[in-house]
């Protein structure tokens, strides 16, 4: 896994890539997000969804909750960038739709959509 730093308007995001699954669970969010505020001092994530596991986006499942909670409760935002539009889930899109009208969750098309989101 690397963990690159893109700064914006003076806001620090950590831009994570891997060949793996970063986040599988909330242990492995958490610790994503402390990597990243040990090694660039912000707690700003960006990552392509495809770094995330698919549970995540059954709701039903729990694990959204479980890694959101995490990053809420230890000061990290996320912006999980990547294509939604297969997700036929009433659910997801209103929690989609929802998480992106706040200031600390954000699901987007692109990288660049990412790391706007994050430094407003």
């Amino acid at each position: 896994m690397e963990i690159t730093k893109i700064e914006k308007n003076g806001v620090l995001c950590a831009l994570i890539e891997s060949g793996d699954r970063a986040v599988t669970d909330a242990q492995s969010a958490l610790d994503l997000l402390m990597t990243a505020k040990y090694r660039l001092g912000t707690g700003n994530i960006v990552i392509d969804k495809k770094l995330i596991s698919e549970e995540f986006f059954i709701l039903s499942s729990g694990l959204a909750g479980d890694i959101l909670q995490k990053f809420v409760n230890y000061g990290g935002r996320i912006a999980v960038f990547g294509d939604f539009s297969h997700y036929t889930s009433k659910p997801l899109r209103d929690f989609i739709y929802e998480s992106n009208k706040g200031k600390d969750v954000f699901f987007v098309s692109t990288q660049e959509e990412a790391v706007d989101r994050l430094t407003r």
